[in-house]
């Protein structure tokens, strides 16, 4: 039974209780419509090949940017953060690194289980809504619509980034055809800093705000299929499933408090592996120390290639996998 009484005021302040009841860490909320600022960017991006392999990208090009293709008769994008930040690493610092994001169970389904008991507890409250749910996993601009409810803004490494949490956080969405009352954009707040694009290994920040996707470490050890170009090779390390560099050297994230997802927690020996285990690594291992989490994305071959092109180069001392 719907409960017409609740104001748009009413109805988001009410959700946002919800959501963080659930973990969320913080709730913004937009009215959907086509992000019409976003189209040319986006076009122009994907013309110059900035996309690299990530076909999909260049799909559904009208619903990434038009949520109501996506939940016909959607009123409302609600933009959700949740941390993932550790400050947990490898007590060997010369071991293979793993970015941060991917060190505990899959986030696509941790959160994705979190929004839908949202979404629940939504139809529980206001009656028969209709709407959807996204974690990464559709083509919602995600950062676009999170930036526009006033969570951050997207800074030069074209991360979303937030005043009090930095940007070691994954964004999720619910799109719904229930109105709440938006929130104001805030602010850029990179000013002259340019540590981001100075420490990219590979020069991926192209411009500010701009970020060749196909010279990015993340994209050479998890989209890309085929070999890694060998000029590639020297700046992998010790990078071998995605990279945090742009984030670790952000003055923001010196904001960044550790998250409190007790499905996030690595696998106990993953902090522990030496270099020589990674070298060693079995596929058995491989399944045991990584089940459940994003490093199966790029499966057990795909994480022996990058071993070898990062720490076979001279840079990083010889041949020292087999």
């Amino acid at each position: 039974m719907s409960k017409p009484h609740h104001t748009a005021r009413d109805r988001k302040e009410a959700l946002v209780r919800e959501a963080k009841g659930l973990g969320f860490d913080a709730v913004g909320v937009s009215a959907a419509g086509f992000l019409e600022a976003e189209a040319d960017r986006l076009e122009e991006w994907l013309r110059r090949g900035y996309h690299g392999e990530m076909g999909y990208l260049e799909r559904n090009f009208d619903k990434r940017l038009d949520p109501r293709l996506l939940v016909p008769g959607a009123k409302t994008v609600v933009s959700l953060l949740f941390n993932y930040h550790t400050e947990q690493q490898p007590s060997d610092p010369d071991t293979p690194r793993v970015a941060s994001y991917a060190h505990g169970q899959d986030y696509h389904y941790v959160i994705k289980w979190k929004l839908k008991e949202l979404m629940k507890w939504a139809q529980r409250e206001w009656g028969a809504i209709e709407g959807r749910v996204f974690v990464d996993s559709a083509p919602v601009h995600e950062r676009a619509w999170a930036e526009k409810s006033g969570l951050g803004w997207v800074g030069k490494n074209s991360l979303l980034l937030n005043r009090s949490m930095g940007s070691f956080f994954f964004i999720a969405e619910l799109i719904i055809d229930v109105e709440l009352e938006p929130d104001a954009p805030t602010a850029d707040h990179c000013g002259t800093c340019t540590r981001c694009i100075d420490a990219c290994p590979t020069g991926a920040i192209i411009q500010p705000g701009v970020v060749n996707g196909a010279q990015c470490i993340s994209y050479f050890t998890i989209e890309l299929r085929g070999a890694i170009p060998e000029p590639v090779h020297e700046h992998l390390s010790p990078w071998v499933f995605g990279c945090d560099v742009c984030q670790d050297v952000c003055p923001w994230n010196r904001h960044a408090t550790p998250h409190n997802e007790p499905q996030f927690t690595p696998h106990p020996e993953l902090l522990n592996m030496k270099r020589s285990d990674w070298e060693e690594m079995t596929e058995e291992v491989f399944k045991e120390v990584f089940k459940g989490t994003a490093v199966k994305r790029t499966g057990y071959e795909g994480l022996m290639r990058n071993m070898k092109a990062a720490f076979t180069s001279p840079r990083t001392g010889g041949n020292s996998t087999q």
